[in-house]
């Protein structure tokens, strides 16, 4: 085993007893890929931000950390790793990348929007696979690979959206209202909650916050006019009610749908985009976030 491979312990189901996954060999990862991630609790993730789109919505430029990075995460699993990722293509992107990710074999798990009046359009294709960590990291790149053919480079190497925005915000202030403690980067003041009442699992590997399953909210823009994106993580149970928090207090739903075919329970994700004073959006993701995480009635498959 390589020196700076991950050891990953966890319960699967098999004759009764405790299996140890397969150990996840991040020097394997980072040479067949080429290029570096992060390890965080025996999972890997590598990120590539799409430096190359210049994206605006509604006059606000949209950089990486606003949501603009395409990401592919591994983690342990019985026959060495599963994969997830979600991959940013513009429309001429579409066609070849989602032939690709079949042509590798793995899953595509969704395609959709996360905002709404952005030019130039995007949209954002989620991938899944398992088997053994080299060949994952080898379809992934596969993938990848077919995004820097068509778009003629790098995306990590361009410029468009590689500066930082404007931001003025009161984040102490959003943090006392949100409930947490965010990250800035280049500008951009970034909001990540995870599901700990949710023991989400597909097809059986349990799916973590540092595999996307989240919620998030990032800021920019001045106190008086801000705007906010995100992904909310729901329950079904949970869907009407922060769909009907979050539209009532000003903050469009731009999509709704599943980012996983084979989880258990059921999770759907929207996607939202608001624009206005920094606290009154705070205030309504806040109102958003009190409708998840709540002891529902029976049937619920959820783990409290």
């Amino acid at each position: 085993m390589a020196t700076n491979a991950i050891e990953s312990y966890s319960q699967v189901k098999g004759k009764g007893s405790a299996m140890k996954l397969a150990t996840l060999d991040t020097s394997a990862i980072e040479r067949v890929m080429g290029m570096k991630g992060k390890s965080n609790n025996g999972e890997y993730k590598i990120t590539v931000p799409q430096n190359d789109l210049d994206v605006k919505v509604d006059g606000f430029k949209i950089i990486p950390a606003m949501g603009l990075g395409t990401w592919v995460a591994f983690t342990p699993s019985p026959d060495g790793a599963m994969v997830m990722g979600d991959i940013i293509i513009t429309e001429t992107d579409l066609k070849p990348v989602q032939q690709e990710i079949i042509r590798q074999g793995l899953t595509s798990t969704a395609i959709h929007n996360h905002f709404v009046r952005n030019h130039p359009n995007i949209m954002f294709m989620h991938m899944g696979g398992s088997g053994s960590t080299e060949a994952m990291a080898q379809k992934a790149k596969a993938v990848l690979d077919k995004v820097r053919e068509v778009r003629g480079g790098d995306p990590s190497k361009g410029t468009a959206s590689s500066e930082a925005v404007s931001n003025s915000l009161d984040t102490k202030k959003l943090d006392k209202i949100i409930g947490s403690k965010a990250e800035m980067t280049k500008g951009v003041y970034k909001y990540t909650i995870g599901r700990p009442d949710v023991d989400l699992k597909e097809h059986g590997v349990k799916v973590t916050t540092f595999l996307g399953f989240n919620t998030w909210a990032a800021f920019q823009g001045t106190p008086d006019k801000a705007a906010v994106a995100g992904d909310f993580t729901m329950l079904e149970n949970e869907v009407e009610p922060v769909l009907k928090a979050l539209i009532e207090n000003g903050i469009e739903v731009v999509a709704l749908h599943n980012h996983m075919v084979h989880e258990q329970p059921r999770i759907f994700f929207l996607h939202y985009w608001g624009v206005g004073p920094a606290e009154q959006l705070a205030k309504g993701l806040r109102a958003a976030l009190d409708q998840t995480g709540k002891k529902q009635a029976a049937p619920m498959n959820m783990k409290m």
